[in-house]
């Protein structure tokens, strides 16, 4: 079980830490992805990192203001949100796929075999 955390409400143009912990479950041999729902809206993919941490993949949208990494010592990876759009607003989800490298289904979420709870995240304009 993943639990996904940090979520909150910020203004446009804050900052914003999620993390992401699995429960009685190392992860540290799978890929990770980041996905985000809003209200209304299909479930999309925002980022992902693979078992290493040595490769990340990021939706267009969120490129050059998220950052996602890992650290498997402690068995978290998280998303690091800055310059944050009010249609960033929705719930986070993080997922982990068995796949250790990223691959072109790294984008699908039906590709994950594990997911976490999501965490809200508002941005207020």
């Amino acid at each position: 079980q993943l639990q996904a955390y940090g979520g909150g409400l910020v203004q446009a143009g804050g900052s914003l830490r999620l993390s992401c912990a699995a429960d009685g479950r190392t992860f540290s041999s799978y890929a990770v992805g980041w996905f985000r729902q809003a209200p209304g809206k299909e479930r999309e993919f925002v980022a992902a990192i693979s078992w290493s941490g040595g490769m990340t993949y990021y939706a267009d949208s969120v490129k050059g203001r998220f950052g996602i990494s890992r650290d498997n010592a402690e068995n978290t990876v998280s998303l690091f949100m800055s310059s944050l759009k009010p249609e960033d607003t929705a719930s986070y989800y993080c997922a982990a796929d068995p796949m250790r490298a990223l691959h072109p289904g790294t984008v699908v979420a039906a590709t994950y075999q594990f997911w976490g709870q999501g965490t809200l995240v508002t941005v207020s304009s």
